[in-house]
C-alpha cells in the first residue's frame, strides 16, 4: 500500500491525516493545538506540526511517500535576507489593516480597477493589505522584508528543508491581491504599491507537481512534497466539486465558494476571483464570523453545542421575530471591520433561549445566504449546497440552513476535508497524472441530503436589520 499525508496548518490547529494513494482510505491521523490570536509567531505553527508527527510514538509518517501542505489564507509571513522571521504572521482575521485596504483600492482607481487586476478586491484580511499595513507602521520592518510567504508556503518550505526558492500555488497565492488567476501571473506593481519594494516571491507551481522532498535528517527525509494549497482549494479538491457545487463552510470564518471553469472579477468585491488546486478557478466569498458564534452562543446560554441546538429545534422558523446580526468579531463580507453584533426585534414574549439559539443559527447562515447570492450575480448556477465544518453535522444546523437556500442542502460525512484534500493532491504529484485521483473511499459515509424549505421572511428582517444599521 502507498500511503500520502495531508497536512491542514489552519488558524485553530495543525491536522494531520494518512491516506491509501489510491483509495483514499484512512489509515491514520493526528493532530495539535494551535496559539490563539490574529497576529503569531510562525514558529509556533512548526512546533505544533512536531507534535503531531510525534503521534503514533512518532511513526504517524511511516510508509508515507508524499505529503502536502494546506493553510489558512492570507497571512503574512515576512523573512529577512537570512530568511528569518522579522515579526510575528498576520493572520486573515487581524482587521488592523482596514485602512490599509481602503487606501490601496482608491490609489490603484477603485475597486473595479483591483477586480480588473487581480480578480479580486482588497479587504483586510489580503495578504496586500497586510503588507501595506506594515510598511506604514513599521517602516523598518518593512525595510527588512526580503521574502514575502504564506502560511502554507512557510511550513513546506521549512518540510523541505529551507530550499534557496520557495513555492506555493495557484490556489493559495490568488488570495494574496497580487497574483492574477486570469493570466497566471504576479503583479508586482502592486507589491511595489503596497510595501515600496519587490521582495523574492514564491515560485508557482504546477497542481500536480513535486515542489521538493521532507528534509528532517531522519527516517521521514526524501518523502515529496506536493505545492499544497489554501485551505478553501483543499477542501473544494477533497469533495471533488464540480460546476453546480456551492460549498458553504462553517468553521472560524464562514465561506461560501464554487467551482467555476473561467476567471471571476466582481467589481462591487464581495466575490474574491480565486483560483483553485486543480487549474480551474474558485469564486469564493468570506463571512469573518460562523461557527463562533454559535459556541458563543451556547456559553451565554450556559449549554453546550448539542444543548444549543436542542434549544434551536424547539423554535420556530424566524426564531419569534429576533434578528441576530453575527458581527462580533467585525465583518469582511459586507467590509464592516469595525461593525459588532447586535439583536433585533426583542419583545418579552419571544426573548426565550430558544427563540436566541435559532436566531444565532439563522444569522450565520444570513451572511452566507448573501454569500450565495453573491456568486449567483457572477454567474454561478448553483446545483445544491455542501454543507462543510464541525457545526455542520449538527440537525438543527442543517435543517435551519434548509430554510435560507433554494437548493438540496448536501452534507456529506464528516471529516477533515482541507487535510483530505491537501492527501490527495501529495497522491496526485505522486503519480504526475492529468486528473487527480478518484478516492471513493474519502467520501464513504452517510451524506443527508435535505429538499430546500426556504423561508423569505427570515432573510428579510435579516437584511432589514442590516440595512437600519449599516445601509
Amino acid at each position: 500500500m502507498t500511503l500520502v499525508a495531508g497536512v491542514d496548518t489552519s488558524t485553530q490547529s495543525v491536522k494531520v491525516v494518512v491516506r491509501d494513494a489510491d483509495t483514499g482510505a484512512l489509515v491514520r491521523q493526528a493532530r495539535a493545538p494551535h496559539p490563539e490570536g490574529t497576529s503569531v509567531d510562525p514558529a509556533a505553527w512548526w512546533s505544533a506540526l512536531q507534535v503531531a508527527l510525534a503521534a503514533e510514538s512518532g511513526g504517524l509518517l511511516d510508509g508515507v511517500s508524499a505529503l502536502s501542505v494546506a493553510g489558512q489564507q492570507h497571512g503574512m509571513v515576512v523573512l529577512d535576507e537570512q530568511r528569518e522571521v522579522i515579526r510575528p504572521a498576520l493572520l486573515w482575521n487581524d482587521t488592523r489593516s482596514a485602512a490599509a485596504a481602503d487606501d490601496l483600492v482608491a490609489e490603484l482607481g477603485g475597486p473595479g480597477a483591483w477586480a480588473g487586476a487581480v480578480g479580486s478586491v482588497p479587504v483586510a484580511a489580503f495578504t496586500v493589505s497586510k503588507i501595506r499595513w506594515l510598511a506604514q507602521h513599521e517602516p523598518e520592518n518593512a525595510s527588512r522584508v526580503a521574502s514575502l510567504l504564506l502560511p502554507h508556503d512557510y511550513v513546506t518550505w521549512l518540510l523541505a528543508g529551507k530550499p534557496a526558492q520557495a513555492t506555493t500555488d495557484r490556489g493559495d497565492v490568488s488570495g494574496t491581491g497580487y497574483w492574477s488567476p486570469a493570466t497566471g501571473s504576479y503583479r508586482e506593481d502592486l507589491v511595489m504599491l503596497a510595501l515600496g519594494h519587490v521582495p523574492a516571491l514564491p515560485r508557482v507551481a504546477a497542481p500536480n507537481e513535486v515542489v521538493g522532498e521532507t528534509s528532517f535528517g531522519n527516517s521521514k527525509s526524501g518523502i515529496k512534497l506536493g505545492p499544497g494549497t489554501g485551505d478553501n482549494m483543499g477542501a473544494g479538491l477533497a469533495l471533488d466539486a464540480g460546476p453546480g457545487d456551492i460549498v458553504v463552510s462553517l468553521g472560524t470564518s464562514g465561506t461560501a465558494f464554487a467551482c467555476s471553469l473561467v476567471p471571476s472579477a466582481d467589481p462591487l468585491g464581495l466575490v474574491a476571483g480565486f483560483a483553485d488546486a486543480t487549474g480551474r478557478f474558485l469564486p469564493l466569498v468570506c463571512t469573518l464570523n460562523a461557527a463562533r458564534v454559535l459556541t458563543s452562543t451556547a456559553s451565554m446560554l450556559g449549554v453546550d453545542f448539542d444543548g444549543l441546538a436542542a434549544l434551536a429545534r424547539s423554535a420556530e422558523p424566524g426564531s419569534g421575530g429576533l434578528v441576530l446580526l453575527p458581527y462580533f468579531d467585525g465583518e469582511r463580507t459586507p467590509n464592516l471591520p469595525d461593525a459588532r453584533g447586535s439583536l433585533h426585534g426583542i419583545t418579552r414574549d419571544n426573548f426565550t433561549p430558544a427563540n436566541v439559539a435559532r436566531a444565532a443559527i439563522e444569522g450565520m447562515f444570513g451572511g452566507l445566504a448573501d454569500a450565495v447570492d453573491a456568486l449567483v450575480a457572477v454567474g454561478v448556477v448553483p446545483g445544491r449546497v455542501l454543507l462543510v465544518g464541525g457545526a455542520a453535522a449538527n440537525p438543527a444546523v442543517a435543517e435551519v440552513a434548509a430554510t435560507m437556500f433554494d437548493v438540496s442542502v448536501v452534507v456529506p460525512p464528516p471529516g477533515e476535508y482541507v487535510a483530505d484534500g491537501a492527501a490527495r493532491q501529495a497522491a496526485w504529484a505522486l503519480t504526475g497524472s492529468a486528473e487527480p485521483p478518484n478516492w471513493s473511499d474519502l467520501r464513504a459515509g452517510v451524506t443527508t441530503v435535505i429538499d430546500p424549505s426556504p423561508v423569505p421572511r427570515i432573510r428579510a428582517a435579516y437584511a432589514q436589520a442590516r440595512a437600519g444599521l449599516y445601509g
